[in-house]
Order: C-alpha cells, then sequence, then structure tokens
C-alpha cells in the first residue's frame, strides 16, 4: 500500500459499511492496520510501513516476531548496555508486561511520539517514564537515577554527588509547588505548558516519513484487478 493520498477514511468507512462488505470494527483483528490506524495517530499506510519495520526489528535477535528488550533498546537507542531511559520506554511499552513488545503494543505506544500527538499526552508519557515507581510521582531518587544514567552515557559529564544534589534541589524548589517533596502530574504539567522543550525528546518526526523509510512491499496486479 503507498502513502499517498487517498480518499478520506471516514467515507470509505461509510460506503463499506453500507454496502455490507467491511465488517464492523469491533469484529475486525485488533491489531490490523484499520483498527490501529483508527486507534493512533498513524494513517493506514503508515501502520503497513511500521508493519515492515516491526517485522526488520522483531527478528534482529531472536527471530520471533516480538521485540525483546535487547532489539529494542539497540534498535531504536543504539544502545547495547543498560539504559535507564531505554529500560523506561520499553517496560511502557510493554503494555502486557510480559517482556516483550508485541506489534499492536508497538504501534499504540509509538503513536504518541508522533508530531501529530497533543502536548498532553506526551507529557503524560514523559511523566511515566520518570515516575520509575509507578505511584503517580516523581521522587528526589528518581531524579537522580536518570542524571546518574545520564552522566553513564555521557563521559563528558562529570559531576560529583554534591553537584547531582545541587541539581535535584534546583529542579525541586523550581517544579515542586505545593513544596511535599515531590512533583506531582499537575506539576509537571505546569512545568510542561510553561516550557515545553523539556519533552522535546517526545516527538518523532522521523515517523512522518515512515512510509518513505519503510515501503510495503508492492503486491503484483492480478487479472481481476
Amino acid at each position: 500500500m503507498g502513502c499517498g493520498a487517498s480518499t478520506p477514511a471516514v467515507e470509505v468507512e461509510a460506503k463499506a459499511n453500507a454496502s455490507g462488505l467491511r465488517p464492523k470494527v469491533q469484529d475486525l483483528d485488533p491489531d490490523s492496520s484499520e483498527v490501529l490506524a483508527q486507534e493512533t495517530f498513524f494513517t493506514r499506510s503508515e501502520v503497513e510501513a511500521l508493519r515492515e519495520l516491526y517485522g526488520k526489528l522483531s527478528n534482529e535477535l531472536h527471530k520471533d516476531n516480538l521485540i525483546h528488550k535487547d532489539e529494542f533498546m539497540w534498535a531504536l537507542f543504539k544502545a547495547n548496555k543498560d539504559n535507564l531511559f531505554a529500560e523506561r520506554v520499553f517496560e511502557l511499552f510493554d503494555i502486557k508486561q510480559n517482556s516483550v513488545i508485541e506489534f499492536g503494543e508497538f504501534v499504540r505506544s509509538l503513536s504518541v511520539f508522533h508530531p501529530k500527538a497533543p502536548l498532553p499526552e506526551k507529557a503524560k508519557f514523559a511523566f511515566r517514564i520518570y515516575d520509575i515507581g509507578g505511584n503517580g510521582r516523581i521522587e528526589r531518587v528518581e531524579l537522580k537515577r536518570f542524571l546518574v544514567a545520564l552522566m553513564a552515557d555521557n563521559p563528558d559529564v562529570d559531576l560529583d554527588e554534591q553537584a547531582l544534589d545541587e541539581i535535584v534541589d534546583q529542579t525541586f524548589n523550581e517544579m515542586d509547588l505545593t513544596k511535599d517533596g515531590v512533583i506531582n502530574p499537575e506539576e509537571w504539567m505546569a512545568l510542561v505548558h510553561r516550557n515545553p522543550d523539556v519533552i522535546s525528546f517526545m516527538t518523532l518526526p522521523v515517523l512522518t516519513e515512515v512510509c518513505q523509510r519503510y515501503p510495503t512491499p508492492t503486491r503484483p496486479r492480478t487479472r481481476e484487478q
């Protein structure tokens, strides 16, 4: 399937349903391109292109059509060692929590990184990345873990314990509006609205080019076509 302009999805849906040629959405495979396109910010063509990408990633190391953590970290983050950020993203993509990412999970989770995804959704996902404990708040120890991980990934950044604590203190002085020692979702959202650049990593412009980068194979035309 190509990535060019096509008949609006709503019009096609209406005609198909009226003619009785298309099954209802609830009767379709939940991981079908049609359903995923309706549930995410990807077009159907982009979902098909992502299926091609997923096929490559999920068979890099384990050849089982499932993305394992090592495949995910290497392919998407070029990380072949422990990487806290990559591990957190993998854990959030792994919706079923079965240590692998299935195709539906891959597309649904990746959708929030699409340029068309709204800022509140991006902010919410970013908050969950930093909320390592999953208790709905970002604590000092969690922020410090990310700073330590940042230094490990950037040898040029060398901060001692005191400097790390000062950064954490400064961050919490700015963000912890209620002064209760944690950053809650409302305080995080307030920061994002003041400075959207803090979650610039949540937008991957390359996702708008996925059709060109991973074109779906062209099927041979039959006589009936």
